[in-house]
This record gives C-alpha cells, sequence and structure tokens, in this order.
C-alpha cells in the first residue's frame, strides 16, 4: 500500500502530484503565454480548398472556406476542377486570406489518450516544459487532446484548460480526466462505494470532464462509473493487470464506461478455456520486462477470430455503444524495438531526459528494455494481428474507434506518436477516409463535443488543418520531418512534408515556426551534455 497520509486533507483530483513531489518529481512547467499563432480574425479565408470533412465523405472541391470569429460560416463550392475559377462565384475579402488552390483542408486531429508531460521523466533530468508538448502536438495537426489522468494535478490542467481557451497560450484544446484513486499498487484514497461517489462529485464541482480508472474493486468501480454517468462526465479505463482479472473491459462496458483505452481487458473478455491468463510461475508485475513481455501473449490465449464467442464480444460492446482508444502506436516498439529507437525525429525533437528515461533502467515505466529477445518481437507482432483485428471488426459493424497516442513512454514522441497511430489503423485494416474519421469526428463523438468541432461543417469551430498534398495518399508526410523520398528531377532526395498550417478556434499557427521553436528547445536540454544525443533530423 503506498503512504497516503500526505494527502489527508487532499483535492480530489490532485492524488498523483501529491504523491509524486516529496519523490522529486514535479509537474511540467505550465505555459503562460502565446508566442506563436496568427489571429483570431474577424474575417479567415482559406481559397480554393479541396475539403475532406472528417466524417468519412470523399474530399470535395474547390471550395472557399470562410472564418469569421472562430467559426465556420462559410463553404462555397467556386468552380469544377480542372477548370479556371470565376471570381464572381467567391466570397467577398477577408482581413486574412490563405492561398489553398492545389492543397488540402481537413479538420484538426484528436487524440483521445495524451498526456501534458509526465513527473516520471524528472528521474532522468529536467521535465520538459507544457509548451515542448503543446507545441510538438500543434505542429502534428493536434487541435484536441484528452488529457487522461491529469498526473501534473486537475488544478493545473484545468489552469492550462482555460488558458487555451482564451488563446492565451499556444496549444490545443483540452478535456481533462482525473485519476480515481482506488488501486492498491498507484494510489489508494477510496475504500467504499460511497467514497466513490463522493470523490466522483468533487472533481465534477472542480471542473473536471471524465475520470481515468485503472480498475477498482467491481462494487467500488460500479458505484464510481454510475455517478459518473449521472453528473455527465465521461470515463476511460486502461484495465491493469492488477485488476482486470475482477472488472475486465466488457464488466466496465456494461456498468457504463465510455471507452477502454490500449487493449488490456479485451482479451479477458474474450477468455473461453480459463477466466485468469496463464501467467508464467515466476511471473512478478513488478518486472516491467516480465509485466511488458507477458502482456504481449494475452490475445494467444483469448478466442480466435471469427469464432462464436469473439462474435458474441464484439456484439455486446456494440450493443453498449462502447468504445476503443486502441493506442496502437505507444507499444509499436515491442514488435521492431530498433526502429522505435532509430526513428528520424530523435535527433531533433526528444528531449535529454525524455529520452535517457526511455533507456533500459529498473524503476521506470516503459524501460523495460532489459532482454527484449527476438521471441518477444514475434509474440508482440502475433498479439498486434490479433488485436488489429478486433479493432478492425469492430468499426466494420459500426462501432466507434478513435485515435490516441499516450505518447511520452516507450520511445514514442508528443504529436509524433499520434501520426504512427494513423499509419497503425491503416495497418489496421482501415481505409484512409476511416482513419481520418478515427481521428476526426469520431473523436469529438466520444468526447461529447461533436457538435463543436470534429468536422468541416458551417457553424462549428475552425479546427482545421491545410495540407500542401493531399494526406490520404500517405500519411507519413504528415511527421514533423516528413519522409524522405526521390526527386526525379534533381536526382537528389528530399524530406516531403504534408501539414503546412493548423488553425485551431481560428488562431492560425504556421507549422515550420512551432518545429522551430521545438527544435530549439530541445537543443537547450542537451546544451553542454550531448554525448548521448541520438542522432536523427
Amino acid at each position: 500500500m503506498i503512504d497516503t497520509s500526505i494527502i489527508k486533507d487532499f483535492d480530489c483530483g490532485e492524488e498523483s502530484r501529491l504523491i509524486n513531489e516529496p519523490k522529486g518529481m514535479f509537474p511540467a512547467t505550465a505555459a503562460t503565454q502565446r508566442d506563436r499563432g496568427a489571429g483570431p480574425f474577424k474575417r479567415l479565408i482559406l481559397r480554393g480548398a479541396t475539403i475532406i470533412d472528417g466524417t468519412g465523405a470523399p474530399p470535395w472541391g474547390p471550395v472557399d472556406l470562410v472564418v469569421e470569429a472562430g467559426r465556420i460560416t462559410g463553404l462555397v463550392n467556386v468552380g469544377t476542377p480542372q477548370v479556371a475559377i470565376k471570381p464572381g462565384r467567391r466570397p467577398a475579402a477577408g482581413d486574412h486570406e490563405i492561398d489553398c488552390h492545389g492543397k488540402f483542408v481537413t479538420p484538426g486531429l484528436i487524440d483521445c489518450h495524451g498526456h501534458v508531460g509526465t513527473p516520471y521523466h524528472g528521474m532522468s533530468g529536467s521535465v520538459p516544459p507544457a509548451d515542448y508538448v503543446y507545441k510538438l502536438w500543434l505542429a502534428h495537426g493536434v487541435t484536441t487532446v484528452r488529457e487522461m489522468g491529469s498526473i501534473n494535478g486537475l488544478g493545473y490542467m484545468l489552469q492550462q484548460r482555460e488558458a487555451a481557451e482564451r488563446n492565451e497560450i499556444a496549444a490545443p484544446r483540452m478535456i481533462c480526466h482525473s485519476y480515481f484513486p482506488a488501486v492498491n499498487d498507484r494510489i489508494k484514497t477510496i475504500f467504499t462505494p460511497e467514497q466513490a461517489r463522493e470523490w466522483v462529485r468533487r472533481i465534477k464541482a472542480r471542473g473536471a470532464d471524465g475520470v481515468k480508472f485503472f480498475g477498482a474493486p467491481p462494487l467500488i468501480m460500479q458505484a464510481a462509473l454510475d455517478e459518473a454517468n449521472r453528473l455527465g462526465l465521461k470515463s476511460g479505463c486502461h484495465h491493469a493487470q492488477m485488476s482486470v482479472t475482477r472488472v475486465n473491459a466488457l464488466s466496465s462496458a456494461k456498468w457504463g464506461l465510455t471507452s477502454s483505452e490500449h487493449y488490456y481487458g479485451i482479451p479477458e473478455a474474450l477468455f473461453e478455456k480459463r477466466v485468469v491468463q496463464n501467467f508464467p510461475a515466476d511471473y512478478n508485475y513488478g518486472d516491467e520486462y516480465m509485466r511488458f513481455s507477458v502482456a504481449g501473449q494475452m490475445f494467444m490465449q483469448a478466442a480466435a477470430p471469427g469464432s462464436q464467442k469473439w462474435n458474441d464480444v464484439l456484439d455486446q460492446f456494440l450493443e453498449l455503444d462502447h468504445t476503443f482508444v486502441p493506442t496502437f502506436n505507444i507499444y509499436d516498439a515491442n514488435r521492431d524495438l530498433m526502429r522505435a529507437r532509430r526513428a528520424d525525429w530523435h535527433g531533433a525533437y526528444t528531449w535529454k531526459s525524455i529520452w535517457k528515461y526511455f533507456q533500459p533502467q529498473r524503476g521506470g515505466h516503459g524501460a523495460y528494455w532489459y532482454r527484449w529477445s527476438t521471441q518477444n518481437e514475434i509474440e508482440w507482432k502475433q498479439n498486434y494481428a490479433l488485436w488489429m483485428q478486433f479493432v478492425n471488426d469492430y468499426k466494420n459493424r459500426g462501432g466507434r474507434v478513435c485515435t490516441g497516442s499516450d505518447s511520452g513512454f516507450i520511445y514514442q514522441i508528443y504529436g509524433f506518436g499520434l501520426i504512427r497511430e494513423l499509419e497503425l489503423l491503416q495497418e489496421a485494416g482501415f481505409n484512409p477516409l476511416e482513419v481520418l474519421r478515427a481521428a476526426t469526428s469520431q473523436g469529438a463523438a466520444l468526447l461529447g463535443i461533436d457538435e463543436d468541432t470534429g468536422s468541416i461543417d458551417l457553424g462549428k469551430r475552425a479546427d482545421l488543418l491545410v495540407h500542401q498534398c493531399n494526406p490520404l495518399e500517405d500519411f507519413k508526410q504528415m511527421y514533423g520531418t516528413g519522409a524522405l523520398r526521390l526527386n526525379d528531377a534533381t536526382a537528389a532526395t528530399e524530406w516531403k512534408k504534408s501539414l503546412q498550417y493548423t488553425i485551431r478556434a481560428g488562431v492560425v499557427y504556421d507549422v515550420e515556426e512551432l518545429l522551430a521553436d521545438v527544435r530549439a528547445l530541445v537543443d537547450s536540454s542537451w546544451e553542454g551534455d550531448d554525448s548521448d544525443r541520438p542522432s536523427g533530423r
């Protein structure tokens, strides 16, 4: 049991912060000002764009898109492809315009599982500032983030959320979920169903948008979910291995859980020949290598794809209108460690303490590369094949699947991780339009903000991305580094990039300016000691 005596008089939602600070692990320095972004403008016009609206509808254009006071007020079809546009068809001039002829406009991306840094990076040096995280998100087209856990403290997150809403800082919109402290091996301050209800009422009163679970004793979790639903709070759960035998993903979905994060709890709902995973006799959850290596075996112990059990479980989740946020990217290194460790972006965009935190170390969550083997990677590839089939089958039945990154661990970096998630959804069987839909309108529906954002519709907030080329052709070009390509005209290689501008609530951010700021921040983190700095762009 973790000593919680220091938080006897805590405010609900501050438990993680108050446990971490005495250990020397402090929140990221909060953002305090906006030094990038133009606008919002009285009248912003994107001229001649091809629109991909995020609903699954195919591209159309050319369109002049009008934004007034941060909202979309005009979508004017101004011509026919390959035919000159007649000036008389176009909306009147704006006080700021962007030439989008030959370019593509999509909704901003929604990261349904993000963290504004983590105090754990303080184990390896200075925690990067919030500006580092926010600018990486914006530079990769992320205009909304569901902060899953508010580990920096709910008060911290609420302040940053409001500053972002007022455009006082350069940051995405934030939806704040607070960690539910009822797990023995993490933080436990809740011991009865009534305490659970009272805790939920208190975070609602403070302004939280939802609850992040790692599991809990069944009666306690059921009470918390009932209270959250009664109060209109959303919920998500990482069904941690220490709790999942009592509450799997289907159990919690039946109690009203909004979304299941990662994949934990799904295989357990699919078990046919056991009720508890068949752990090795020498298993110890406290050993991070053991924890993650064995976690790659779970789907192989579950019902086979297409079996009666498999189909029954999918149908039950669908009937409950449950949502999956798989975060495929955060465990991607388990399939090919060398690829993740040598990613193009680490040299220029990975903060020093994060890079050092990623290295094998006892006691560092997700730093479990003590003896990662060929067999481990094979098992995780097999696990992914089954996991991806489950998620794709759910999507094909009409179930909601959304994008999330969980970056800051396991060689995944903010922003870059979400673009990798787009690639992995395509690998799972989603076509590119389905991928974009998962990352935009489906995410907005999960968060309950689909009347306001998530698609390009009249009246909605102007959360938009301007792409220099069609993102549906190659998601790799959305990485901040771009993707290496051969230019046949020059016989030279070049880094091709898609994203040019991120527009959040009508404020226009130049992606190259944001990336330059991040590179400068990262350079400062390595100043004076760059002997271990990774190579790359």
